[in-house]
């Protein structure tokens, strides 16, 4: 009989366990995968990836008319409206004969929308339903990427509806200059000719993958309030248009060898399979989505829930750390840090920079930009902050107040005992500012920088 118990005991010492620094690079990566995979079915035991896709679901189907009055819109004033049903078509080909039917039923709402009668309440209420679509997207994503602040409504406002306006007109270009290359003589002179024509046929099979997992990187660079690296975003891409194109073939077999669905829910049965099918593909989205922030912050790979939390000491010193970064490009006039940056430079873990980042922008003490990827900036003059502030804002972040001990016992002695803490804390940085801070690091950042050419002669 199998050991349950020694068997995991295995598998963590493995998986997590083993550093991929001392490993031949294929294990490595094999180690990785192996990760990856873990951590993604956590997420989905967990719950939220499920939710948020169950939930957008529910507004696709609000919006669905909404979005692609819009679209219809915008491509009719550049004559490509025709394309646009046979698109929705195929985005509903694996539900079967009854997904033209549904596809017709829809294009027919689109068709009998009437800017005149809707007047200018309707045609505001249009755009907000549409939009409120790709807002519900940005916030799963944020969520995705531990992000707590989205897009300004200015900037939603003008990055959503570029989206609404210009991807439709590309996408249906895309496919016209497409269909319009392999129905040209020149081409259908050289697919004659063999083995042209075999590698002609391989590259239709795999041009709509291609499609797919652009439209998904796309998606994966623009939609997260931050920037995400291409490489991250292609890795995802790939793996969401693999299963999202092979995902569509299984549930196309599903429906064409299953009448089960129909005799349980009757005429709703086409209803609910069209929110399955929607269900999923918002779930794969997702899980790529998750799959890009895995591959950009390997750091979230670990095995338990949660990070380790750094002690009250390293916290104190990474956010004078912090402060000591700010500040000195601050006075070299130079742009901000972003939290990416700072990662790289002190090679900390992101949660841990990202967490003091918000102390200290709650505590008063920084600002971020509205720029993507956002920017810390100083929100206090560096000259007349003192020191002792930051300690007390990451010594003060967590207090809530319902854990002091203003109940326990009178203890004399730990009270005193502290007030002599914070008195020696208070006269030894007294009259010491953020500027001498940012100076001090300046120059034992110089000093570091000498010492190297020295050491490297004296070895010469």
């Amino acid at each position: 009989m199998i050991d349950q118990a020694r068997l995991i005991a295995s598998y963590q010492r493995l998986v997590w366990g083993t550093d991929t620094d001392d490993v031949p690079w294929w294990q490595a990566l094999a180690m990785k995968a192996v990760r990856l995979v873990h951590v993604l079915a956590r997420d989905m035991v967990d719950g939220q990836l499920t939710l948020r896709a169950m939930s957008l679901v529910f507004t696709t189907l609000l919006s669905i008319v909404p979005l692609l009055a819009v679209s219809f819109s915008v491509l009719k004033a550049f004559g490509m409206h025709n394309e646009l049903q046979p698109l929705l078509r195929n985005f509903l080909a694996p539900l079967g004969p009854r997904g033209a039917d549904i596809s017709n039923q829809i294009i027919d709402f689109v068709d009998n929308i009437e800017v005149g009668v809707l007047g200018a309440v309707g045609i505001a209420f249009l755009f907000y339903t549409t939009i409120t679509l790709i807002q519900k997207v940005e916030e799963a994503f944020n969520y995705i990427w531990h992000i707590e602040r989205s897009r300004t409504l200015a900037q939603q406002f003008s990055s959503y509806l570029s989206v609404i306006m210009v991807v439709p007109v590309l996408v249906i270009a895309a496919l016209g200059v497409t269909a319009s290359l392999t129905s040209s003589t020149i081409v259908q002179a050289i697919v004659a000719v063999e083995p042209l024509g075999s590698l002609y046929e391989f590259a239709s099979r795999v041009v709509p993958y291609l499609l797919i997992i652009a439209a998904f990187v796309f998606i994966y660079i623009f939609i997260p309030n931050t920037r995400v690296r291409p490489i991250a975003a292609i890795t995802g891409g790939v793996v969401a248009g693999v299963l999202w194109q092979t995902t569509g073939w299984v549930f196309a077999q599903f429906i064409a060898n299953s009448a089960s669905y129909a005799a349980i829910y009757s005429g709703f049965a086409i209803l609910v399979v069209l929110m399955i099918w929607i269900y999923w593909n918002w779930l794969i989205l997702l899980v790529g989505a998750s799959i890009v922030f895995y591959q950009q912050h390997a750091e979230y790979l670990v095995a338990g829930r949660k990070q380790s939390r750094p002690s009250n000491r390293v916290q104190e010193e990474l956010a004078l750390m912090v402060m000591a970064l700010i500040g000195q490009r601050w006075y070299q006039q130079r742009p901000g840090w972003n939290a990416d940056e700072l990662v790289e430079h002190l090679h900390i873990p992101f949660p841990a920079i990202q967490e003091t980042l918000n102390v200290l922008e709650e505590g008063g003490l920084l600002s971020q930009t509205t720029d993507t990827p956002a920017l810390w900036l100083p929100a206090l003059p560096l000259e007349t902050t003192p020191i002792k502030q930051v300690l007390d804002v990451v010594r003060d972040a967590s207090d809530s107040g319902d854990l002091a001990p203003r109940r326990a016992p009178d203890l004399c002695a730990t009270r005193d005992i502290m007030a002599e803490v914070e008195h020696a804390v208070t006269e030894t940085l007294q009259g010491r500012t953020l500027k001498d801070l940012v100076a001090a690091s300046e120059k034992s950042a110089a000093r570091t920088n000498a010492v190297v050419p020295e050491s490297a002669e004296s070895v010469t």
